[in-house]
């Protein structure tokens, strides 16, 4: 039996006793550009034994999925005509290397495994969750849990929505200072699933001394989660009614958050961090109205035009424009911003957060921001950005 027919062989015989540790293809000499080499193992995905096939390029990796059949097909396909001329196939039993020579003919060797191998199956990863104790009272009195702490099934977007909220949040909360409290202030904290989430995760997790307000205008939501926060025992935090421009905080906010705060509701609450020299402030805009009425009302003369005709276009570039001044002004006050996506955009469109933690004010690169702000406002034909105005910018 020739080697090539003994790779076969072994590979079928691999794959039908699951015993394929991994199977490398590479000195690729074929027709595909940039492609380098394929790295093939067995995965287990929804409890589907599968092959996953990881195709190495120059400057990327493409990963795909096939049923046993055909990631089979596919590999004989690949080492027969496809232009790769080494392979080495791992099996928990031994090893078979071969070369392509000269000639077009295959050479190597097959030897046993010293040592057996244990085959990972698992693909489907598990995440840690931030919130690990599902039998929190809260979560039962916000109706995301049963009294077993089974996640209801019309909860689990929320669920999801929480802990990612927790997982962006941890690293930069991790990060601050941990010799005193930290006052932290949510505005808009609405029915407070994420207020209550982070109050959990910073007093049990990471177990700091912290006090937390939730802002909220609406009286019988702030009356809720005050008997919900009662209930369990999550005694440094308290939510009051109020509204983001007229908040005034009683001792200096260390962490301001504003999520869904609609149009310049969410620069107030800039604002109100950067007037704190809040070590961290994290929002997700909401609505962007301002900036589009300027937009429509100078209609400024620039290469863009042909795109913001249209409506839609129109309203996602208000966005993006505003929410841009919103990181600059940011970076302006020593801030180092981040933009990510919150919200996977299935749900909703406005799915950007900005996450912004207190640095080192450098003049000079001030000077450079406020270039860039005027630079953006005359090519677009902004008379002016709300926090750019709050902040007293706006013709400096």
């Amino acid at each position: 039996m020739g080697l090539y027919q003994q790779f076969i062989e072994q590979l079928k015989g691999s794959l039908k006793d699951k015993t394929l540790v991994k199977l490398s293809l590479g000195n690729y000499k074929g027709q595909e550009e940039g492609l380098k080499n394929l790295y093939v193992k067995l995965v287990e995905i929804k409890r589907e034994i599968k092959l996953s096939f990881v195709y190495r390029y120059q400057t990327r990796d493409i990963t795909k999925n096939y049923s046993l059949r055909d990631g089979f097909d596919v590999l004989v396909e690949s080492v027969h005509y496809k232009g790769f001329r080494s392979v080495t196939l791992r099996t928990l039993h031994e090893s078979l290397e071969m070369q392509m020579n000269k000639k077009g003919e295959w050479m190597g060797k097959v030897v046993k495994a010293e040592q057996a191998t244990e085959i990972q199956l698992s693909h489907d990863k598990k995440k840690e969750r931030k919130i690990a104790d599902t039998q929190q009272s809260y979560l039962q009195d916000l109706r995301l849990t049963d009294e077993k702490g089974q996640v209801f099934k019309n909860a689990q977007d929320k669920w999801k929505q929480i802990n990612h909220y927790i997982e962006i949040l941890s690293t930069p909360l991790s990060a601050l200072p941990a010799d005193k409290p930290l006052q932290i202030v949510d505005m808009g904290a609405g029915k407070g699933y994420l207020t209550f989430a982070l109050y959990d995760y910073l007093t049990h997790k990471l177990q700091r001394d912290v006090q937390v307000h939730g802002v909220e205008f609406r009286k019988d939501l702030v009356d809720l989660c005050n008997q919900i926060a009662e209930r369990a025992h999550f005694d440094k935090l308290r939510f009051e009614e109020g509204t983001i421009e007229d908040y005034v905080p009683q001792e200096k906010i260390d962490v301001l958050i504003a999520l869904h705060a609609c149009d310049t509701a969410t620069d107030d609450a800039i604002y109100q961090g950067i007037q704190q020299e809040a070590e961290l402030i994290v929002v997700a805009p909401c609505c962007h109205k301002q900036v589009r009425r300027e937009l429509e009302q100078h209609k400024a003369p620039n290469q863009l035009q042909f795109m913001t005709q249209y409506g839609i276009f129109l309203e996602r570039h208000a966005e993006m424009l505003t929410d841009s001044i919103r990181a600059l002004i940011l970076n302006y006050y020593g801030y180092e911003t981040k933009v990510m996506q919150f919200i996977s955009d299935q749900h909703t469109p406005k799915n950007v957060m900005i996450v912004a933690s207190k640095k080192v004010v450098n003049q000079g690169q001030q000077e450079l921001i406020l270039s860039q702000l005027q630079e953006l406002k005359r090519y677009f034909g902004l008379g002016y950005q709300h926090l750019e105005r709050l902040c007293g910018l706006e013709n400096a």
